[in-house]
């Protein structure tokens, strides 16, 4: 079975342009960090970050030094500080000048699928990924098995490492350096033989609205390779690798 786009990941992937998420701007209170070898950051000492969202681009306009200038990935928000990978800072500046915050996001796989969530079934999968499910729902999906509700950000997983032209998991946010940890615990008995990647919203049942992307599961030679595709209830079932392709050819 090929990889599985719905129709609106489809149409976002071919026309969606980036958009504006959020704009701050601040006269005094916003300082840019060198963190050496560590992450650089954004700070506010008045504490107003917390509208910009881990994952998300972020760009940095006004900055003493021009070098400082540019957009950078958002690894974690806090509503003190933002941080950005390391490097980012040629030299960074204490809070005194105006500057100005701006952050977008676009329709890429990455962009549609932030803080997503998803789903394994049994059996085959349907034909489209406008269709219903099929099977039985064995386990859900999230951050390192953490409760997931559809609409907030929390425990929600991440595409982001690309290679090879194969989309791959997002990295943590916490240092921005090893792979989110994917897993859930069973709520059934059965075999795995399909999955559903669900968009922030967690919209089950048929729609053409809702980005999803379905797959196939197997022990090799599938999206996701599982070494015992049959799972127990009460067990835990970690995902260690996932490849979304971009095929050359059709």
């Amino acid at each position: 079975m090929a990889l599985r786009l719905s129709t609106k990941v489809r149409n976002d992937m071919l026309g969606y342009k980036a958009r504006c998420n959020a704009l701050l701007y601040s006269a005094s209170g916003i300082a840019l960090v060198d963190g050496g070898v560590g992450n650089d950051s954004i700070t506010d000492t008045g504490s107003g970050l917390a509208i910009f969202e881990p994952g998300d681009m972020i760009t940095v306009e006004g900055a003493d030094d021009s070098d400082d200038d540019g957009s950078y990935v958002i690894l974690s928000v806090a509503a003190g500080t933002i941080e950005i990978p390391t490097g980012s800072f040629t030299t960074g500046q204490a809070a005194a000048n105006p500057i100005i915050l701006g952050s977008a996001r676009g329709g890429s796989l990455v962009d549609q699928f932030r803080n997503a969530t998803m789903k394994i079934y049994t059996g085959s999968p349907p034909s489209s990924a406008d269709s219903a499910e099929s099977g039985s729902e064995l386990v859900q999906i999230t951050i390192s098995s953490g409760s997931f509700t559809g609409g907030a950000d929390t425990n929600g997983i991440n595409f982001g490492q690309v290679s090879a032209a194969e989309l791959g998991k997002g990295l943590s946010c916490a240092d921005g350096s090893t792979e989110e940890v994917w897993s859930g615990v069973a709520g059934a008995d059965g075999t795995a033989g399909w999955f559903r990647i669900y968009d922030n919203d967690l919209t089950t049942g048929a729609s053409t609205v809702k980005p999803r992307i379905d797959g196939r599961i197997a022990t090799s030679g599938a999206q996701i390779n599982m070494a015992n595709t049959s799972i127990e209830t009460g067990s835990t079932v970690t995902i260690d690798g996932v490849e979304i392709p971009m095929a050359e050819e059709a």
